[in-house]
């Protein structure tokens, strides 16, 4: 009787589908590849906040300069009829949005150098007598922070109202306007027409 001879070559696999992979490195690879794309997607996160935060941040502080624009037009805005409370209180509001002293540039009107905050509200109020009416509007602001507390703003103001003599105001100015922030708020460092567009 012949004993058969096993083929020492035949796999050891008995479905026969080769050999056997190794698993271990291949969850290796699959948890390494995860790890990756977690990280990745963590700084990409970070990266959008900190854009978020620093867009945020400069509308904040784009909001706040604007609104020192919106205060001083409620300050020299001057309807038919107002009485000398309201306009002191409009006067001391002008006052407030200006620093100690403040570099004052309009040549149509010769005003020419550094005003103090008293010098700037007497302006204001000698101003003001002239009219019974006065409307000052600002818009198509562009607006920078060349530094840290520092805002320069260029815009176009208009001046319309009607003078104590009956005659009609229309006007409007390019400014170029500097503003620092002092203790949270932003106050004027200086203003300059930089051309009369129309009279």
């Amino acid at each position: 009787m012949v004993n058969p001879v096993r083929n020492s070559r035949s796999p050891l696999n008995p479905t026969g589908l080769g050999s056997k992979r190794n698993p271990a490195s291949g969850q290796r690879s699959i948890i390494s590849n995860r790890r990756k794309v977690k990280y990745v997607l963590i700084a990409l996160i970070l990266i959008a906040v900190g854009i978020g935060a620093s867009l945020t941040l400069f509308q904040s502080e784009e909001k706040r300069v604007k609104k020192q624009f919106h205060l001083l037009f409620e300050g020299v805005l001057k309807e038919p009829g107002e009485n000398i409370f309201t306009m002191d209180q409009k006067i001391k509001k002008i006052g407030s949005l200006f620093r100690e002293s403040c570099e004052i540039n309009i040549p149509a009107y010769s005003v020419s150098g550094r005003l103090t905050r008293d010098e700037i509200t007497g302006y204001a109020a000698r101003s003001r007598l002239h009219f019974t009416q006065l409307h000052l509007k600002f818009y198509d602001f562009n607006i920078a922070f060349p530094q840290e507390g520092e805002a320069k703003v260029r815009l176009t103001a208009r001046l319309t109202g009607k003078t104590t003599a009956g005659e009609m105001v229309n006007e409007a100015h390019e400014l170029d306007c500097l503003l620092k922030k002092i203790e949270k708020r932003w106050l004027f460092d200086r203003i300059e027409v930089v051309e009369v567009l129309r009279r």
